[in-house]
């Protein structure tokens, strides 16, 4: 057990600056660092780099703060969620929204963001690394490029 929370293990990490950009223009910092716990399925550097050319600038610009919410709490679930108790079906996120999860091969979300690590450790919950960001079907992210 660390006594690091998610946000404070995602930094030190290295491979989540956009990630922890995001949560700080968000302002879900705080809400990340409080008791939980959470399940986090944190898209890498890679992840966000490979959105449409824009959409990440975009999503940082305080008038998109709202889709920029929508998205990263798109990500979460409430309560510890570990490798060994993911299973096929729809989860409920923070968001408010559900995301599909298919463990047919590996653990795959909404059919793009394959999980790539799991179970890393925090005081307040859990990070699993996935390889693609996930954007809620509340989310326009056409219009915010437009």
């Amino acid at each position: 057990m660390t006594d690091k929370n998610i946000v404070e293990v995602a930094v030190e990490a290295g491979t989540f600056t956009t990630l922890a950009a995001a949560l700080g223009a968000a302002d879900l910092v705080a809400t990340l660092q409080s008791e939980g716990p959470f399940t986090v399925f944190a898209p890498t550097d890679d992840a966000f780099a490979a959105l449409p050319e824009g959409l990440v600038a975009a999503l940082l610009l305080p008038e998109n703060v709202d889709a920029l919410k929508s998205i990263l709490t798109y990500h979460v679930v409430s309560g510890q969620v570990h490798a060994a108790d993911v299973t096929t079906g729809d989860v409920p996120t923070v968001e408010g929204s559900t995301m599909a999860i298919d463990t047919a091969d590996g653990v795959v979300i909404n059919g793009t963001a394959k999980v790539t690590a799991t179970d890393i450790a925090a005081s307040n919950g859990v990070i699993h690394v996935i390889d693609a960001v996930l954007v809620p079907a509340g989310v326009d992210a056409a219009a915010l490029l437009a």
